[in-house]
């Protein structure tokens, strides 16, 4: 049973999804609400609901006054406004990267998240004592060895797939037995600890969460699906096949799934595979295109991908990229956790926005919101006990907590994405570009005794106004379907955490330069050298690849294609159904 150190190339990979997270955010906040049927709201549609709306006939998609039809005792909330989810999700995120070590751990929207626990599934695996499996104990400290839980090393906690027995056949099948057996122990482990956190999540934040574990982001995700909610499921092995004809459990588990469900693949790039396979007759594209039908069909592999997914803006190299993908090969790492989002962006969408005051008194709003934002996500309470001792202050004053700043913007963004004028030729506009001027970030926004109200009418009135002169140089004639105001360009300041710089000040300003200077450069290209990209061409680009979303901009997800508006991933669906319904 004792486990040999994994390959090099193999990693182990949790994946993580709260269940009914935009719901629970209210059932934290109200416990009572756990036990009554409760609707999130997005304009008319219900975009979510918990498990007792669900018990009740309630479901996504549906219309406001159908839900309370079905159900008149509905307790219906609105959630628009990302904030609350937003910090959630960050507390929920921080938890949970406080247990793993190394700190690999990607978020994916507001309720996803990756974590890389190689290190701490091989360190505990070679402890296992082959002699007394059923009472092994996880240690989470390598210092503390108290520190950890106990756990029955022969048995995978939670569901599998395949089925355990029907695994256990497959493992003496021919296929390399050694291989197999080190990757099942190491991903035995890991099933407890999945478990663990899944338990600490909910006694201690409230929230349950489904998980999935595998080698791979891609395969965690996927395999996490199989049994929601408030469950997990380990993908077992053997991952590859070694004798002729035999076939892997990866390849068992995808093959049956549809290929826009592969995370990476997407809904532009599967309509064009499907496109394709629709022409050869061989299969029913109406009930859906698997990963199996692509993998098999005449001629199929990464060339002939590259013919049918390549277009101007496409990644390179995309047919071998998604052939991996239908083969389940993911090598996209989990990154190193990051305390500092690499921009904060704030924006709103409107049915009609085409005169400068009401455009002033919007970016007042989003101004009163991206400063209270970096507030929060850019400032740390700390106790200045050295300053307050050589000062000769009282042990009281010295308790004290301040507030610093962990970084500093340099760059302040305004965005617009105009509609098209009436009557015009609409071809420019029809991507949904979005035009956007850069100016240098004022240095009094970073004052924390003025108010946030004060803060932005002076950003206002210095800064944003100007700019969007620039972009909108006509005084009427224009008509906006979203604002958005960002900063970026993040400089980290001195502090004692280990994503901060230090307190080496002669280093902190020579790194502060150079970043300045590279950053302004490439925000200077962007602003005003690169057009605009459409969705024809970027889409592919952001389609392929794996994307953390730390900043406003990525929680929003696509523009719609009806109004343009930006807005929320989980919401995405329900907006399109809204539209299909102008009457409500």
């Amino acid at each position: 049973m004792a486990a040999a150190p994994l390959r090099d190339d193999q990693r182990i990979i949790l994946h993580f999804d709260y269940d009914c997270f935009y719901a629970s955010v209210f059932e934290v906040e109200q416990p009572i609400l756990k036990s009554l049927p409760l609707a999130v709201q997005q304009k008319q549609i219900v975009v979510t609901c918990n498990y007792e709306a669900r018990r009740r006939g309630l479901h996504k998609l549906q219309l406001i006054k159908e839900a309370r039809q079905v159900c008149p005792d509905v307790v219906i909330v609105l959630g628009e406004d990302l904030t609350k989810f937003r910090d959630a999700s960050k507390n929920l995120y921080l938890f949970l990267r406080s247990f793993v070590w190394g700190e690999r751990v990607d978020k994916l929207g507001f309720d996803e998240l990756f974590m890389d626990v190689t290190d701490m599934i091989t360190y505990n695996a070679a402890l296992l004592n082959p002699h007394d499996l059923k009472q092994s104990f996880f240690h989470l400290d390598r210092q503390d060895p108290t520190v950890g839980f106990s756990f029955d090393a022969t048995t995978i906690c939670g569901p599998t797939f395949p089925d355990r027995a029907e695994n256990a056949a497959h493992l003496h099948s021919g296929i390399a037995e050694f291989d197999a057996s080190q990757l099942h122990t190491t991903l035995l482990v890991a099933s407890h600890l999945a478990g663990y956190l899944r338990g600490q999540l909910e006694d201690q934040k409230g929230y349950t969460a489904t998980a999935g574990i595998s080698t791979s982001k891609i395969l965690a995700k996927i395999v996490g699906s199989v049994h929601k909610p408030n469950s997990q499921t380990t993908l077992l092995p053997p991952y590859a096949a070694t004798e002729v004809g035999g076939e892997s459990n990866v390849l068992s588990f995808l093959d049956h799934r549809e290929i826009r469900a592969i995370p990476g693949i997407g809904s532009t790039l599967s309509r064009k595979i499907t496109s394709y396979i629709g022409t050869l007759d061989q299969v029913n594209v109406e009930d859906g295109v698997t990963v199996r039908d692509v993998r098999l069909c005449p001629g199929m592999g990464p060339s002939l991908l590259e013919k049918i997914l390549g277009a101007p803006g496409a990644p390179r190299d995309i047919g071998m990229r998604v052939w991996c993908l239908l083969h389940g090969v993911d090598n996209t790492p989990v990154g190193e956790a990051r305390d500092i989002p690499t921009q904060i962006s704030i924006e709103n969408s409107y049915g009609h926005l085409d005169n400068f005051p009401a455009a002033r008194k919007e970016m007042v709003s989003l101004a009163v919101s991206l400063i209270r934002r970096m507030r929060t996500d850019l400032t740390e309470k700390y106790s200045d006990t050295e300053a307050t001792t050589s000062s000769g202050a009282s042990p009281e004053a010295s308790r004290r907590m301040k507030v610093r700043w962990l970084a500093r913007p340099r760059t302040l963004r305004l965005s617009t994405l105009p509609r098209p004028i009436p009557g015009a030729d609409s071809a420019p506009m029809r991507s949904f570009s979005r035009i956007s001027h850069s100016a240098p970030l004022p240095q009094y926004v970073f004052n924390l005794d003025e108010s946030l109200d004060a803060l932005a009418e002076r950003l206002v009135q210095d800064s944003t106004t100007s700019m969007f002169r620039k972009l909108h140089r006509e005084r009427t004639g224009w008509n906006l379907r979203v604002l958005n105001l960002a900063v970026t360009n993040m400089i980290g300041v001195a502090g004692d955490g280990k994503h901060n710089s230090g307190r080496d000040i002669g280093k902190m300003f020579q790194r502060q330069e150079t970043d300045y200077r590279d950053s302004s450069a490439i925000e200077l290209k962007r602003t005003y050298l690169e057009p605009d990209i459409s969705p024809s061409t970027s889409t592919v680009a952001s389609e392929a690849a794996w994307e953390e979303s730390d900043d406003e901009e990525n929680m929003y997800g696509v523009p719609c294609m009806v109004c343009g508006a930006s807005i929320p991933h989980f919401a995405r669906v329900a907006h399109e159904v809204f539209h299909s319904n102008p009457g409500q």
